[in-house]
């Protein structure tokens, strides 16, 4: 049986973004590549001179002080996709979007704790040497759900 649920959506978020430039990148990008709502966990976002549309006043923001928090508020029937570069994680290249998801990046320097990462039904990753920027690299993810790649559908047993 295939979910009931009809509407596609993501959202985007930082878990402990170091840098508010970056978050006013993120969410630049985010209202530009459709997406339905931006968050932050750990670090809140303030107004950035990067963030020219304002995207925070044009599209639902959420903060969350941990990542707890932030997990038992995931909306219904949505799929958390941590991005991460793991050995684990699945290559962005081949990965099929779920049609309703999360993303969380995490911090430059630290990346995504050990509970985001435990708890994420996908990780994925995509070809670079080293860590990049994490407004880039969510811009990167969000490029690659719209260039028109098939979506994963979750089955419930």
């Amino acid at each position: 049986m295939i979910d009931n649920f009809e509407n596609e959506f993501f959202g985007i978020g930082i878990q402990n973004g170091k840098t508010p430039e970056n978050l006013g990148v993120l969410w630049r990008s985010a209202q530009n590549m459709g997406a339905s709502f931006i968050f932050t966990i750990g670090n809140r976002y303030a107004k950035q001179a990067s963030d020219t549309h304002n995207a925070v006043k044009a599209m639902p923001y959420f903060h969350y002080d941990t990542f707890g928090d932030f997990y038992t508020h995931l909306p219904k029937g949505a799929m958390l996709v941590g991005v991460e570069l793991t050995d684990e994680a699945l290559p962005l290249e081949t990965f099929n979007h779920p049609k309703r998801c999360v993303y969380l990046l995490g911090a430059e320097d630290h990346g995504l704790s050990k509970k985001a990462i435990e708890k994420s039904q996908f990780l994925i990753k995509f070809k670079s040497e080293l860590s990049i920027n994490v407004s880039v690299a969510g811009s990167i993810v969000m490029y690659d759900r719209g260039i028109n790649k098939p979506r994963f559908i979750r089955t419930v047993k």
